[in-house]
């Protein structure tokens, strides 16, 4: 998720409820406004999940529509997972036939989406583009699947991943890769929540999946007491218990709608967002960066490089997370500059990176 709760940017911890579209196509991108430019394609994205920023967010930088399919009433027991997808199917047939886009963008895992968009781009005579999340490449539940998804990064006008190192996974496997570290992320609502004066926020951003040190930052809250900590995401659909024995200053804030949880991002003093995968880009990270808020990550070799500024690296040890805290809380104010700088170079990061990816479908 990270969104309301989920700090990377696979989908297999992403809980909640999203649905429908959200977007709508830009009349000067359709117009082709400027110099002899070709019109951009039109864009529609499939996500089989709750919700999904990255989905949204990069919809909306296209002028196109995002929809959430995700029939989550079904869950995923082997008896029941059959029907889920097929009807997921069907209702994403439905959304592209209504549609009709030049381009369909679908987030993987699970490859079963990218299978159905395939479909009706073969019989369509269209282009689709795949959204691989790190889960895909790594997690042991979409082993099975691995080669239909790279049999469909074959097919597909382009892979879009978050980093070289999976790039190169796909480019490997005859695929085409285009790297998008990340994309702008806005939530719509309130711009702050009421905070007790005085006390320093600490965000928590988690989807209790198998990569995220959970006990680790139970302990670090226990060893704050003077902060206020709280932890995002819904426990009860994660790899991971929910932990049962809190300090009194650490509060579960279960699912958070994303009016809230962009609102919680925006009003924290520190946004602490930690995996224990090396190839993992952490969206939850970009997300607070986003807002203006400093972070602390894991000290992977990929998130030292993404957020080189406005953050604090961390070996996800419960004495490293205590002091990289103290540390931001010492110096708010030089965290918050290196964040908004870093947003700077984000923004100016995506336009070259839009531009190469609309080059890629043929929109230059």
């Amino acid at each position: 998720m990270s969104m309301s709760g989920a700090s990377s940017e696979r989908s297999g911890g992403e809980v909640g409820g999203h649905p429908g579209a959200i977007g709508g196509r830009s009349r000067a991108l359709e117009a082709g406004i400027g110099t002899g430019a070709r019109p951009a394609p039109r864009v529609t994205y499939i996500s089989w999940a709750p919700h999904c920023s990255r989905s949204d967010c990069t919809a909306r930088e296209l002028g196109g529509t995002s929809h959430m399919v995700y029939w989550g009433w079904l869950g995923s027991h082997p008896a029941t997972i059959w029907l889920k997808y097929l009807g997921q199917t069907l209702s994403t047939w439905r959304v592209l036939f209504r549609e009709d886009p030049d381009v369909v963008f679908v987030m993987s895992p699970p490859p079963v989406a990218a299978a159905a968009v395939y479909g009706y781009c073969a019989v369509r005579g269209r282009r689709f583009v795949v959204d691989a999340h790190s889960g895909v490449f790594f997690t042991e539940r979409w082993r099975l699947f691995r080669g239909v998804h790279y049999w469909l990064c074959r097919r597909a006008a382009t892979t879009i991943v978050t980093n070289e190192h999976l790039a190169g996974l796909v480019r490997a496997h005859g695929g085409t890769a285009t790297v998008v570290p990340d994309v702008p992320i806005h939530f719509e609502g309130p711009s702050t929540l009421r905070r007790a004066e005085g006390r320093f926020e600490a965000v928590f951003v988690t989807s209790f999946d198998r990569d995220e040190p959970i006990a680790a930052m139970v302990e670090a809250a226990r060893r704050l007491p003077d902060v206020d900590c709280c932890m995002t995401g819904d426990w009860a659909s994660g790899a991971q218990a929910a932990p049962t024995e809190l300090p009194a200053n650490l509060r579960l804030t279960g699912f958070l709608d994303l009016p809230a949880y962009g609102a919680l991002l925006r009003k924290s003093d520190v946004v602490i967002a930690l995996t224990n995968d090396d190839h993992t880009m952490q969206r939850a990270a970009y997300e607070a960066i986003y807002q203006g808020a400093p972070v602390i990550v894991s000290s992977t070799e990929l998130l030292k490089r993404a957020f080189d500024e406005g953050a604090v690296h961390v070996n996800n040890s419960p004495e490293a997370i205590v002091e990289a805290v103290l540390r931001i809380r010492d110096h708010p104010a030089a965290f918050r500059d290196g964040a908004r700088r870093l947003r700077a170079r984000k923004l100016a990061q995506w336009v070259e990176t839009k531009s190469a990816l609309l080059t890629t479908l043929g929109a230059s």
